[in-house]
């Protein structure tokens, strides 16, 4: 019978020293080789008809180790189940010695496996943190802007021959490129839409007498500000402007004629509203520019939370061990050397804490996602890509494609991943004693910059 007894290396970090009895994996290896002589294929032997003894020489020394193993695996796992020891990743072989199995010469075995622990985490109390709850205050300015940014949006469209003014849009593809204007393997390649007046002022030159089939190289950074960069990035799926760089490539020159502001005009943009004046339509606009702010100041406090967990939670790991497993455990069975490893290990430590203060917060408050979370997420996906309300009566078809949508794994794990964590904020919200304070849109959009910034730096 299998002995295993613990050996503390460092806190956090123990020894497993196994001894397994011959008893313990001779009958299964007995077992694995009569398996294996009835579905082995040898020339002259019918199947199934292979002497036993011919396979143990062939094949008998490789079944051997593997049945060696399999127990030396069994009883390791079963022994932490027992013990109820909460470990990171899977126990690490320490100077495993294959040369003293031999299956001429059945014995028994010592090997010895290395473990981290799981730390106890307490987590600070949210109630006493300083965060800030920040609201934009939505005004006429920020209004007039976004009537005009709709008009011309869904305004008619014509096609002159170049670029004349701040009113033609550029349809361009957007090629990630180096500072030097080549190409980056693999980078980013997305076609968009821009009026040109969302340009810098210094780049809008530039454009003047651009036609199709043209390009221009530009700094993200240099060529957009505001709002419009804001936009640009969320197009091109980036969180930083710094140090990237795009050839765009003319593809279409349009001028649009905007839109009369009419019944017409707004039932288009709110089906499912009775909108009849500009009045009416100004108040709606107003409460959904209100609804996109509120869910950026969401987001923004969101991450505040999220440092205020990472900064104030104080948590003791394993360090040697989860270098070592980081050393070889790489992908592709790769092992990393040790400036690697020193090199990787900070972020790895952080994505880890993370973590472990994510489970403890999961754990402690019984932050669940239930199947009905998931599907209302795969329909608010789907109305969001058709650009239909919320509100939008489910058919069959939606159902149809929902049912498809929760057989597909990736998605699955990838819905609840976010909505665990959407949730896990939410809870936290609940939690905080935030201060609410108005700022200006340009003031909200320096801020997320210079957090961006510093935590890019």
């Amino acid at each position: 019978m299998a002995t295993i007894t613990q050996q503390e290396v460092a806190p956090l970090h123990k020894h497993l020293n196994i001894t397994i009895a011959k008893e313990d994996y001779l009958p299964s290896f007995e077992k694995s080789l009569k398996d294996y002589s009835k579905k082995a294929n040898i020339p002259g032997f019918r199947k199934g008809m292979v002497p036993a003894g011919l396979i143990r020489k062939m094949h008998g020394s490789s079944l051997f180790i593997d049945e060696v193993l399999r127990t030396v695996d069994k009883e390791v796992f079963g022994y932490l189940q027992t013990e109820k020891l909460d470990i990171f990743a899977q126990p690490l072989p320490v100077d495993l010695n294959l040369g003293q199995l031999d299956v001429n010469k059945p014995d028994n075995y010592n090997f010895t496996f290395e473990v981290g622990l799981k730390p106890e985490v307490q987590l600070p109390d949210l109630a006493s943190q300083n965060i800030t709850r920040y609201k934009v205050d939505i005004t006429d300015e920020m209004l007039n802007e976004e009537v005009e940014r709709l008009r011309t949006r869904f305004g008619n469209m014509t096609e002159p021959e170049a670029v004349a003014g701040d009113d033609n849009v550029l349809n361009a593809t957007f090629v990630e490129t180096d500072a030097q204007g080549n190409e980056i393997e693999g980078g980013i390649r997305k076609d968009n839409s821009v009026l040109v007046k969302y340009f810098a002022e210094s780049i809008r030159p530039s454009l003047m007498g651009k036609k199709v089939g043209d390009n221009i190289q530009v700094s993200l950074e240099e060529a957009f500000s505001g709002t419009e960069r804001a936009a640009i990035l969320e197009d091109l799926g980036l969180d930083s402007a710094t140090g990237r760089h795009f050839r765009l490539d003319i593809t279409k020159v349009g001028l649009v004629e905007p839109r009369e502001l009419n019944e017409e005009f707004f039932a288009q943009l709110f089906p499912n509203a009775e909108v009849k004046t500009e009045e009416e339509f100004r108040n709606k606009l107003r409460e959904e520019l209100q609804k996109q702010w509120e869910s950026e100041t969401r987001n923004q406090l969101h991450h505040s939370l999220y440092h205020v967990l990472l900064e104030n939670t104080n948590v003791s790991f394993p360090t040697e061990f989860l270098k070592r497993w980081l050393k070889t455990q790489g992908e592709n069975n790769t092992t990393k050397t040790d400036e690697q490893v020193e090199a990787e290990f900070p972020a790895f430590l952080n994505q880890l804490k993370w973590s472990v203060i994510t489970e403890k917060m999961i754990q402690d408050n019984d932050i669940k996602v239930e199947q009905e979370d998931l599907r209302q997420f795969a329909k608010e996906q789907l109305l969001g890509y058709m650009g239909m309300g919320a509100g939008a009566e489910e058919a069959e078809w939606m159902n149809d494609y929902i049912d498809r949508m929760m057989k597909d794994r990736k998605y699955v794990e990838d819905a609840y991943n976010r909505l665990q964590t959407q949730k896990l904020f939410e809870f936290a919200e609940t939690k905080l004693n935030a201060t609410e304070q108005v700022v200006s849109k340009e003031e909200f959009i320096k801020m997320n910059e210079e957090h961006n910034h510093a935590h890019h730096a």
